[in-house]
Formats: structure tokens, sequence, C-alpha cells
């Protein structure tokens, strides 16, 4: 894909918010500026500051603005996954614009190159960086972190609130997503020929679909395919590629939707039951050859039916949810369409 498509492109989502549910990091960016300048939110940015390990990322599952980190740096684990990283960075983009405090710019710089180091030459990311010998090697678009980290880069290229970035990072940025974007169309998933849609987690060399925790199993993934799905709609001028791997993508979701049913995380009561007026729902996991849901208990075992399963990882995970919604939604409106 051509870098030139990406200069058209980004300069329409340069100021949106990410496809995603906010950080606490960034819900801050809600705030006016003059805040970013107060007592109240320097110690915000300062507790940011404090939690920012020595590669230049986040831990995760933190607020990482409400409280100072008061240990060794040694013990930060970083990582990309469950939005981190990417929302301390456009915090500290946004103060760094405000208030001009240089510490702000330096945190943000470490990050933002710790985030370009870390891509693969295929162009995917993994869950952390440097590189660990489980599964967070692979490239990871569980929880949507490979888009979070495409989404923050495209932004960063022409925002305003990045408009301290050099032109050399700014051009590293939109190549880096050129490759995440040209690395997503290879893992699309083929079955007997035809593309389909992504697992969460593909191999860092051969791109198949893998393994994470040992309920996750190679699979075709209702909830991340969403949101790959969503960013490749966002391209103002997507390739004949892109808009295959999105036709595609659109026609397994029509295809896998389950109708007449309604869903609830419960350890007692059953997790679906009958209602004709329920909206659609996707499973998390399909069987690649079948297309069947899947479901497993920690042991790893493949179930086809969510009530083999026990009551805590029944209860302890989202089998199934609505994601496919929006993606159809958003096709039928999408001008790029050929069917």
């Amino acid at each position: 894909m051509p870098l030139r498509m990406l200069t058209t492109f980004v300069v329409l989502f340069a100021f949106s918010v990410p496809l995603h549910a906010g950080t606490p990091a960034e819900d801050l960016l809600r705030k006016p500026d003059n805040w970013f300048g107060s007592d109240a939110g320097r110690e915000r940015l300062e507790n940011v500051l404090s939690w920012q390990a020595d590669a230049g990322d986040w831990p995760k599952n933190l607020d990482t603005t409400s409280k100072r980190f008061t240990g060794s740096k040694k013990k930060l684990a970083g990582t990309f996954d469950n939005g981190a990283t990417c929302g301390e960075l456009r915090l500290l983009a946004r103060a760094y614009r405000v208030t001009d405090d240089q510490r702000y710019q330096q945190a943000f710089l470490r990050g933002f190159d710790h985030i370009l180091a870390a891509q693969y030459p295929n162009g995917g990311w993994p869950q952390s960086f440097p590189l660990s010998e489980g599964y967070h090697r692979h490239i990871t678009f569980n929880d949507n972190t490979m888009i979070r980290l495409m989404e923050f880069l495209r932004a960063a290229a022409t925002g305003k609130d990045f408009a301290f970035l050099d032109e050399a990072r700014r051009s590293a940025a939109l190549q880096a997503v050129d490759r995440g974007i040209d690395c997503i169309v290879k893992c699309q998933v083929e079955v007997k020929g035809l593309p389909t849609v992504w697992c969460a987690q593909h191999h860092a060399e051969t791109l198949i679909p893998v393994q994470a925790r040992s309920y996750e199993h190679p699979s075709l993934s209702g909830a991340e395919s969403a949101g790959i799905l969503m960013f490749l709609m966002s391209l103002e001028e997507p390739s004949p590629e892109v808009i295959r791997a999105v036709e595609a993508g659109a026609a397994w979701f029509d295809a896998a939707k389950i109708e007449g049913y309604r869903y609830k995380r419960s350890e007692s009561e059953p997790p679906l039951t009958r209602d004709p007026s329920a909206s659609p729902l996707w499973a998390r996991f399909y069987e690649i050859e079948s297309n069947r849901p899947i479901f497993s208990d920690r042991d790893g075992v493949v179930k086809y039916n969510i009530e083999e399963i026990g009551s805590e990882r029944r209860s302890g995970y989202s089998w199934y949810g609505g994601w496919g919604e929006k993606v159809l939604r958003a096709y039928d409106k999408w001008p790029h369409r050929t069917n």
C-alpha cells in the first residue's frame, strides 16, 4: 500500500477519539487545556511519568494517573495490551503542547520510538517488547492491541497535539501503518480457498493462527475481527486488497451471526436464553474449519456448548457479544463496497 494513501486518510482521523473504550489516561483528554497546567493536572501527569518503564511503555490494567509509582522501575512490566501505553502517550503529547514541559516531550518520544522499534518487518506488533518466549511475542490482535497502535500512529502523524514530532518520525509512523495494513491483509484466514476473518493472535513469522492462553485457541475471532474491519473501513482510499478483505470479512460476519438468543455472563444462570427479539450475537471464537463456536476451560479442552465449561470460565470471559452489529452497519454505508 503506497504511503500517499495514508497522507490522505490520516488528516481525517487526526483529532478523532480511538475506536475503542478509553483508558484512564485517555479519559483525561476530555479535560480543557487549562487543566494541564493546574496543580491537579500536573499531579496526575507526574503520576503517569512515574509509571513509565525503562523501555518506554506502561503496564496494563492499572490507573497510571491516580497515584505515584514508588517501586523499582525494573519491576514495571510495560505492554501494548489492554490499551496500555497508547493512552499515556496521547495524554503526554497533549500535556506538552499545552505546558511546554520538556519532560512530557522526552517521555513521549521514548514511548513513540519504542512502538516503532517493536514492529516486526512483516508489519505486525507483538503484545509487548522486548520479546518474550511465550505467546506474547506473536502478532496480537487480541483486545485490539495492534489496531490501537495503528490508530495512535496515524493520529500522531498529523494531529495538532503531535506537532512537535520531527518529519522523520512522522514519515516513520505513516510507513509503519502501511506495513501494518499489509500485515492485516496477509493474516486474513482462508478456509477452503475463501478469505474469512482473523484469529486473535497470528504467528510472528508464518502469520498462521496460534493459541494464546489455554482457553484461547487458534480460531476465527468474532471480537477482534470486528475491530480490524472497522479500522480497514476507516481508510479513505483503500487498496483493492483491502476492499476484498473487508468484503470477505463482512460476508463472514453476516453468515456467522446467531439470532434468537440473549447472552448473560453469570455463574448460576444460563448464559444463553431464547429471545426472538434479541439483537444478533457472535461467538468470541469459531473453529476454523467448521465455523462452529468453541469454548474452553483452563484445561484447554475444546467444547462446542458453553454449558459444558465450568462456571469460573463461563462467567469470567466474554464468550458472546454484539461485535458484528457495528461492522455490518458500517459496511452497509461503506462507499467502497463493490457488491
